[in-house]
């Protein structure tokens, strides 16, 4: 069955490429592809989608505004952040708003496609550079962890280092040579034995713990 994305996009060159990557891979689909959110609920219930590929910079409700809408009305739904900004600030404000994944623009199609299966199956997805921002904002935040409260297996913190450096799932079960579904029974188990609920959040404690470095 494929992955009903929608896309709010307000470059329409970049909406076209979307478009086209999404309907000519095998197990996606593009339902929608809107140029502002400034009719979220409706484009929404138009579209039907399962993730969202939502940019930040919009004329009228911006990307950050409107994840936080679509969370409140639809919080099945899973928000990929796609845009040019990198800063600290903007990836903070997406994760707050309760989208599930941040990559820049600039990233390979294919990458592209990698985030929105790794969010639409329950993980997290984030571009090279971006998960050390996220991990410096916790650093200021949370407080320090010891590594012997987690109990991480070997593999467990093969997975997490590959995750720091910005691979996706699919990426890490093709290095190690296991399932998708491997990975993911993986890092739900890294999950319940840290305690978080987001990859941001594993990172974070993974580095000031010293787990991973």
């Amino acid at each position: 069955m494929d992955i009903r994305v929608a896309i709010f996009e307000d470059n329409a060159i970049m909406s076209e490429a979307y478009q086209t990557i999404l309907n000519s891979t095998e197990g996606y689909v593009c339902v929608g592809a809107f140029p502002n959110c400034n009719n979220l609920l409706a484009d929404i219930e138009l579209s039907k989608p399962e993730v969202v590929l939502m940019d930040i910079e919009m004329k009228g409700i911006d990307g950050i505004e409107a994840t936080k809408k679509i969370r409140e009305w639809h919080p099945e739904i899973r928000i990929l952040i796609q845009t040019i900004f990198d800063n600290e600030d903007k990836v903070f404000a997406a994760l707050c708003s309760g989208a599930y994944g941040y990559i820049t623009k600039d990233a390979h199609p294919q990458k592209m496609l990698d985030a929105i299966q790794d969010v639409y199956k329950g993980g997290a997805a984030f571009s090279p550079g971006i998960a050390l921002k996220i991990i410096h904002m916790f650093q200021q935040i949370a407080p320090e962890q010891k590594n012997e409260e987690y109990h991480l297996s070997a593999r467990e913190k093969e997975i997490l280092i590959k995750l720091s450096n910005g691979l996706s799932y699919k990426m890490i079960a093709s290095e190690l040579g296991i399932a998708y579904e491997t990975v993911h029974s993986h890092i739900k188990k890294i999950y319940q034995k840290m305690h978080v609920n987001s990859l941001s959040e594993a990172l974070s404690i993974a580095f000031r713990s010293k787990i991973i470095s």
